[in-house]
């Protein structure tokens, strides 16, 4: 293996909590990455030999991105959806089902490369760490392949066979949620490392989603739930109730709700590209901080609600819309992400931490949102290899 000093770090965000503030920011700073880990952090004049070096000329060292729910196993365009709701019409659930069909037509191939395409798209903006769910295919052969394609990309593999009913079972909402927890969970289950519902109106009720949830469980899969995204439900209370890693979205919240995330190690994810894409409410990021929870912000990137696999964009629309200082929409997109997953090696740059690292061409990280839309990515290594 060859060690890496990378040097004259203007700013480096840690996330480490023995170094000062939230971020645990270290100026003049240099990193020594030794194969896929980070070996050593601290001032440049410090920094021990390497066998090579690299000159961060004063820029903004911060760890990767963490995208701790996206969409990205599907086919077909809904672009005509998204131009009639920006012309007037709401969002609501059942737009997911243009999308089935789409998916279900694809070969595994196109399908594979989709999922490709995004995550290349994600990797160039910095993003090193992508939860990828099922969700689409709604029938047990087609959930069971887009797990398996989505388990060639990423470990933090979801499924989603919860997502919406599928339409062959429009009258008889109940058989489905039967073949969710029996035989379309045996075919998933190997394949993926958590188990998700999206649990909303349009969707999957309280008693639906416990069910679905239980049974997933049962099969060995950590719980994380699509909650309160387009009103006021039991979400977010099921999720804290079965430990799951997460409750996303968490738009609509009582203050009930926001008391249960405080007191609870189930992370509240945020997913602004939603909001902005549908004229919806943004969730109050403000509230869940100032209470004591755990906030992670991810693209939630899908074909329907938000096409985007830009966290950075996340960054600034969470700082601009939903009461997040720069340093806590930076903090929630990287550690957030990584405490949504259950993940300790990814999130932060310390010695052990894998070594997932993005180069700003900025000397600050606050320029996410200072410079809204502006591509910043001067260099991204993940796992220690240098991608771009």
């Amino acid at each position: 293996m060859t060690s890496t000093l990378i040097t004259n770090i203007g700013t480096l965000v840690t996330n480490d909590p023995s170094c000062p503030g939230l971020l645990g920011l270290v100026e003049d700073a240099a990193v020594v990455i030794d194969g896929s880990v980070v070996t050593w952090t601290g001032r440049a004049a410090e920094a021990p030999a390497a066998d090579q070096a690299f000159d961060a000329e004063g820029r903004a060292l911060l760890p990767g991105f963490v995208d701790s729910h996206a969409h990205l196993v599907f086919a077909g365009d809904r672009t005509a959806e998204f131009n009639a709701r920006m012309s007037g019409q709401s969002y609501t659930a059942g737009g997911i089902r243009t999308t089935v069909a789409a998916t279900r037509s694809a070969s595994d191939a196109q399908l594979s490369a989709n999922v490709s395409r995004f995550i290349t798209e994600a990797l160039r903006q910095g993003t090193t760490t992508v939860e990828c769910k099922s969700g689409y295919g709604l029938t047990v052969e087609d959930e069971a392949r887009s797990l398996r394609i989505a388990a060639t990309y990423t470990s933090e593999t979801t499924y989603l066979g919860a997502h919406v009913v599928a339409p062959e079972f429009a009258d008889d909402p109940s058989a489905y949620v039967d073949l969710v927890t029996g035989e379309m969970l045996d075919a998933c289950a190997p394949y993926a490392r958590w188990v998700d519902v999206f649990c909303e109106q349009g969707a999957f009720d309280g008693d639906q989603a416990r069910a679905v949830l239980t049974a997933g469980i049962e099969r060995g899969l950590t719980p994380r739930v699509h909650a309160n995204q387009l009103s006021h439900g039991p979400g977010v209370q099921l999720a804290v109730e079965l430990g799951a890693a997460s409750a996303d979205h968490c738009t609509h919240l009582t203050d009930a709700d926001v008391a249960a995330l405080a007191g609870s190690a189930t992370v509240a994810t945020l997913l602004p590209g939603a909001e902005f894409s549908t004229r919806a409410p943004y969730p109050n990021a403000r509230r869940l901080l100032d209470a004591g929870a755990t906030v992670a912000l991810s693209t939630d990137c899908n074909p329907g609600s938000s096409f985007t696999t830009s966290m950075a964009f996340c960054i600034a629309v969470a700082v601009r819309e939903m009461g997040m200082t720069p340093d806590e929409a930076v903090h929630a997109a990287t550690t957030g992400g990584a405490r949504a997953l259950r993940r300790t090696d990814v999130g932060h740059i310390s010695p052990g931490a894998r070594a997932d690292l993005l180069l700003l061409d900025a000397p600050s990280p606050v320029h996410l949102a200072y410079r809204p839309g502006v591509p910043l990515t001067a260099a991204v290594w993940r796992a220690g290899v240098r991608e771009l």
